[in-house]
């Protein structure tokens, strides 16, 4: 626990080894019940059986009064919740990830480049990556670029254009950059590519809120 915040987790006692090793043997384990059609009755009934033991096992009451069980003090307390990069998050593909380096185009900000590959939870079509787990992945990307760009907002609109579709188990690359800010606006781009192939890209309006309307939402 945060000594200048008690009863709020420290990012790092909160993402231990230990936990993001549980959060890495739930994936595997969504994973492997995906993916293999001949497992027995038997061994499904007994795999069901060891996850609910374990579960038990755990300790501690869940309190989900305030949202997730806690008030996070800033990203840096969140976004290993992330449902998309988030390393103690077991729904997020744990494949992904992501960097922040000059752009190249504007020099005076920066961009995310993440790369990885998305598996059989994901899937929408047969084969090929669900098109809102896209969207989830850019509006996560583009927020990542905004707040390392000090600009970070909730986001006001998204709008997605699919060109191909994603094809599961391939190597893939996003790219996120801004390209304006004006006021409180804040415009983003992100492309997703598979090779030399565009995926899908992505524009975002995020709004940075007001001081008080910050507050309203997420408290001091």
């Amino acid at each position: 626990m945060s000594e200048a915040a008690p009863g709020y987790p420290d990012e790092i006692a909160y993402v231990n080894p230990q936990r993001a090793r549980l959060a890495a043997s739930l994936r595997a384990m969504i994973e492997t019940m995906m993916t293999t059609a001949d497992a027995t009755d038997a061994e499904l009934d007994a795999a069901a059986s060891a996850i609910e033991a374990a579960t038990s096992s755990l300790a501690g009451a869940r309190n989900t009064t305030p949202g997730a069980g806690y008030s996070p003090r800033s990203h840096g307390d969140y976004l290993p919740r992330s449902p998309v990069v988030g390393a103690a998050s077991p729904i997020a593909p744990g494949s992904i990830e992501w960097q922040i380096e000059p752009d190249p185009d504007r020099p005076t900000l920066k961009r995310c480049v993440a790369t990885g590959n998305i598996n059989a939870a994901y899937e929408g079509p047969p084969g090929y990556v669900h098109g809102g787990v896209i969207a989830l992945i850019f509006d996560e990307m583009l927020g990542i670029i905004n707040i390392s760009n000090g600009c970070p907002g909730m986001t006001g609109s998204l709008t997605i254009r699919y060109r191909k579709p994603t094809p599961l188990y391939s190597d893939l690359r996003w790219v996120a950059w801004i390209n304006r800010m004006e006021g409180r606006r804040v415009q983003s781009t992100a492309q997703l590519w598979h090779g030399g192939v565009l995926c899908a890209e992505a524009d975002g309006l995020f709004i940075q809120p007001r001081e008080e309307v910050r507050k309203a939402y997420f408290g001091p």
